[in-house]
């Protein structure tokens, strides 16, 4: 596996990967017209989870420019009842016209339309999310969400960043930073209620992404963000996606510090997506079940563009090892896993 630890640009002259591996901060320097692919064939998006275990609750936040079509999302998680209720909505052909930033650290996204209004705002060590829209359903048949969310990012929190490009066609690639372990403040208003976070006990993550993908793709992802004792706890566990022979993306962060990890594999019923899962890596070094509480399962068929997810939250119960040997036991460690099946 190679770690890079300095800066570089992400594409040479030629149009690929100036150097694939993964590493510990954002290293690589996006630049979209370094592309040399169709402006409708490049992607970025911006995913944002923040779950609170105490009060069994969750919100995540979806922006993407997908060239063929943008998708935004606002989706609520009562993991008490064991049902989601979301919002989305589509914009047609954006092929750069929303604005994503080239870094993950600086920034504005905003978008609006008679659906739903979503903010990102990105500056060095904090990050807002503001929200609303006037028809977001509630389970108790309110309608209407709106808030505000901080997410603080610690100086020393390390990062897990990812370049890797497929081998059918090095133009295409994947770039991709995951941030996990942010304490989490502010909240919204949502079917009467009052959500609010704390940031002693809750924390949020990021999944930014920048790349050309080939037309077909599946990929597993898992991510979870939490305390153990009064230890920062998290990880972030996929495949499947790309030529991964120069680099995983699989890693623990434990105290603000990444533990890197080899491979894994998700054991997954795929007719049942709510029967419990295990997690295992050759290395021996991580071996969870997971008992599902809610399947976040979508489609979407426009004819080209097709896709088929189940992101599945719920708890995790087992062991993992650190870079040292120290092993850490997860009890009822909530997070989600996903097994998410693309032609876009």
């Amino acid at each position: 596996m190679t770690e890079i630890i300095s800066s570089l640009p992400l594409h040479s002259a030629k149009g690929v990967l100036t150097k694939a591996g993964w590493a510990r901060a954002p290293y690589w320097k996006y630049d979209r017209s370094a592309i040399q692919s169709p402006k409708w064939r490049i992607k970025e998006w911006d995913y944002y989870s923040i779950l609170s275990p105490k009060q069994e609750f969750g919100i995540t936040f979806t922006a993407s420019d997908l060239g063929y079509a943008g998708m935004f999302a606002i989706c609520f998680i009562d993991f008490k009842t064991g049902k989601f209720k979301q919002i989305d909505t589509l914009s047609l052909l954006p092929m750069g016209k929303t604005g994503f930033p080239a870094t993950n650290k600086n920034g504005v996204i905003s978008y609006k339309d008679d659906k739903l209004m979503l903010e990102f705002t990105m500056k060095p060590g904090k990050r807002k999310i503001k929200f609303e829209s006037a028809h977001m359903e509630c389970s108790n048949g309110e309608e209407g969400i709106e808030g505000e969310i901080h997410l603080a990012e610690p100086k020393d929190l390390e990062s897990m960043n990812i370049a890797t490009s497929w081998k059918e066609n090095r133009k295409a690639f994947y770039y991709n930073t995951k941030i996990n372990c942010m304490p989490a403040s502010g909240g919204f208003y949502y079917g009467g209620n009052d959500y609010k976070f704390n940031d002693k006990q809750d924390l949020g993550a990021l999944d930014w992404g920048r790349g050309v993908w080939t037309y077909k793709n599946r990929w597993y992802w898992s991510s979870a963000s939490g305390h153990l004792g009064k230890k920062t706890f998290g990880f972030n566990l996929g495949y499947g996606f790309s030529d991964r022979s120069p680099a995983s993306e699989n890693v623990l962060i434990y105290e603000n510090k990444i533990h890197k990890l080899d491979e894994v594999l998700f054991h997954i019923n795929t007719e049942n997506y709510m029967e419990p899962w295990k997690f295992t890596s050759n290395d021996n070094r991580l071996n969870l079940s997971f008992q599902p509480i809610v399947d976040r399962s979508s489609s979407i068929n426009f004819l080209i563009m097709k896709s088929v997810q189940h992101q599945v939250f719920g708890h995790f119960n087992g062991t993992v090892v650190l870079d040292s040997g120290k092993k850490l036991e997860l009890k009822n460690f909530l997070g989600f896993a996903e097994d998410v099946l693309n032609w876009w």
